[in-house]
């Protein structure tokens, strides 16, 4: 086979697992290969994937360490997400998360459009809403230690006492 036509060949899969808005082949490849490759070592470690224009991700994908998404074109995760660590998607478009998200220690999601989560998350360590039109919280939402509404709809709407009572399940402080 000719060497061109392997690479449309490369580049229509690439396009068929990870939705990109009009990248450089080459940004798609790398961001592609990153994920190919932290795979294929088993998935141990870190997944930086921050400012690159990537939109999704496989389902079932499990990070051991942390999963960047900063600044990313990112708007829903993948079903079976599993992260070990922490998982940025601070200044992304996410809108959603999937009902079957697990984070183990710190899910950033500042600065982002986010309007609700879903029922039964539960947050290993952080949870960071700060500057996001977070209008509800599921009352079976837990946080292992520190929750921030910093400039949302809720901390202009409630007190720290009325959330705690909302989300008993939050174990350390709450700033609004």
């Amino acid at each position: 086979m000719k060497k061109s036509y392997l690479l449309r060949i490369i580049r229509e899969e690439i396009l068929k697992e990870i939705k990109i808005s009009s990248p450089s082949t080459s940004e798609l490849a790398k961001a592609y290969a990153k994920i190919k490759e932290y795979i294929k070592n088993g998935s141990k470690g870190a997944l930086d994937l921050s400012e690159t224009p990537i939109r999704s991700l496989p389902n079932g994908l499990k990070v051991a360490d942390y999963l960047d998404l900063r600044g990313t074109p990112m708007q829903s995760l993948p079903t079976g997400l599993e992260v070990g660590g922490f998982l940025d998607l601070s200044n992304t478009s996410i809108q959603s998360l999937p009902n079957d998200l697990k984070v183990g220690g710190t899910l950033y999601l500042n600065n982002t459009p986010i309007q609700s989560l879903p029922n039964g998350l539960k947050v290993g360590y952080f949870l960071d809403l700060s500057h996001t039109p977070i209008q509800s919280l599921p009352n079976d939402l837990k946080v292992g230690d520190y929750l921030d509404l910093t400039d949302t709809p809720l901390s202009r709407k409630y007190t720290k006492e009325q959330i705690r009572e909302m989300v008993p399940g939050v174990k350390g402080g709450i700033s609004l």
